[in-house]
């Protein structure tokens, strides 16, 4: 599939571009800011964007009222449209943020609901009680999301709101020619529903990307021939941050080989995760690392381990922030664009990635380990390459059976091996063996 060779950039819009937490329902056309953003996205060599929700909503996005209006914050549909297009010209495909767990109280359905109560003709698309109360004093109470009764959830297995589900993404298809959807909390969405969902999309069009966000279990679970292309690879996520903080790179690589390794009880061989350090729910890396230094240290292993390797917006020239009460310190307005010395590093990461076949392949091994040195393996017919890392202050001597030159594909030097590779201190390298 197309993502397998991408890089997907996320952008949470209704933070970066500057909206008001609270929709105050005023049409502003702040997505056409993101025009100003393609020169920057296309030097760093991103080919997806994944924007988080975009559609009418009551704060934070995930409170939908209309599926099938942008939010006012953000502009007009003509808006959207214009910069999809725009988007598509420069070679970038786009991924939205479908919410279909649950909808905001001012969701049309749910309205008719509060007026109609029981005489409601969509009374069925939520479960609904409507012999209690709750803490709106509606005199009814109904199933939400993770205690929040902001969030009604919806009943994906009543067919009439399955289908206007489809027909919300035919919608999103029609009018901004999306490449795909990112399906918010999928591991709370009814099975069935994801199969019809799958079904549905792959007759529209045969390469339009389905990804769930999970956190734990097994991802096969959803990540099937039936259901979706993909997923959150929360696991390493935890495993990336952690082992640097810890000084324990055995964390990560036990879970990439658990997920990716070459023995038949290892899970997800072959198939395409989507790998990241920070994302709109989490602390920024840059804020969540102990050690600034290894910063560079973890893109390097973020764009070479098996999967779909995603930037968050601002991360690549380091911005910080942590989770607060509605996590906008983690979703910041972007007054400026930045580069520096980590984004010239991401940048050479992405160009490596798109010409290497070795990191399409998904073929892992591991080769040299140490709390704070590791070297793994990514493989294909056509080259072999080896990640090293090594995040000791001081240099690090690995024995190793091989002899011979191997290409920095980081620094395009040569690298003699003669029974021993020599790591830097606070460094990594992408050798062509």
């Amino acid at each position: 599939m197309w993502t397998d060779r991408s890089v997907f950039y996320q952008i949470y819009p209704l933070g970066a571009f500057g909206c008001p937490f609270e929709n105050d329902f005023q049409a502003k056309s702040r997505i056409l800011r993101m025009k100003d953003w393609i020169p920057h996205l296309k030097k760093l060599g991103v080919d997806c964007i994944l924007f988080n929700p975009v559609f009418e909503s009551h704060t934070h996005g995930y409170d939908t009222i209309d599926y099938k209006k942008l939010d006012s914050r953000l502009g007009t549909n003509e808006d959207f449209a214009f910069i999809c297009k725009l988007l598509h010209e420069n070679g970038i495909r786009v991924v939205l943020d479908g919410v279909f767990n649950h909808v905001g109280r001012g969701f049309f359905a749910f309205q008719d609901v509060l007026m109609n109560r029981e005489n409601s003709s969509y009374k069925d698309w939520f479960y609904i009680n409507f012999w209690e109360n709750n803490n709106y004093d509606d005199h009814l109470s109904y199933q939400n999301w993770e205690g929040n009764n902001n969030l009604v959830k919806l009943n994906l297995q009543n067919y009439e709101v399955v289908q206007y589900l489809l027909d919300v993404i035919s919608f999103w298809k029609n009018e901004f020619q999306i490449d795909g959807l990112r399906l918010d909390v999928a591991y709370c969405l009814d099975r069935e529903f994801l199969k019809t969902l799958h079904r549905t999309c792959k007759e529209m069009d045969p390469s339009f990307f389905l990804l769930g966000e999970t956190l734990h279990g097994d991802y096969n679970q959803w990540v099937n021939a039936e259901m979706l292309d993909s997923c959150t690879n929360y696991e390493c996520y935890k495993g990336l941050y952690s082992s640097f903080n810890s000084a324990n790179l055995f964390e990560i690589l036990h879970s990439l080989h658990r997920q990716f390794g070459k023995d038949n009880w290892c899970l997800y061989r072959g198939k395409h995760l989507l790998s990241f350090v920070d994302n709109h729910d989490v602390d920024r890396i840059a804020s969540q690392l102990v050690h600034k230094e290894h910063l560079s240290l973890i893109y390097t292993m973020l764009f070479t381990m098996p999967g779909i390797p995603c930037l968050y917006y601002g991360s690549e020239w380091g911005i910080e922030g942590k989770k607060n009460w509605n996590d906008t310190e983690l979703r910041p307005k972007i007054s400026q664009l930045e580069w520096n010395t980590l984004t010239d590093h991401i940048q050479k990461l992405i160009l490596i990635k798109h010409e290497h076949d070795a990191l399409h392949q998904c073929d892992y091994q591991q080769i040299y380990l140490t709390n704070t040195a590791c070297i793994y393996q990514m493989k294909s017919e056509k080259e072999t390459l080896w990640i090293c890392i090594n995040m000791n202050p001081d240099n690090v001597e690995v024995p190793i059976d091989h002899q011979g030159q191997a290409n920095n594909l980081l620094t395009q030097s040569q690298v003699d091996i003669n029974g021993v590779l020599y790591l830097e201190p606070n460094s990594s390298m992408i050798l062509q063996i």
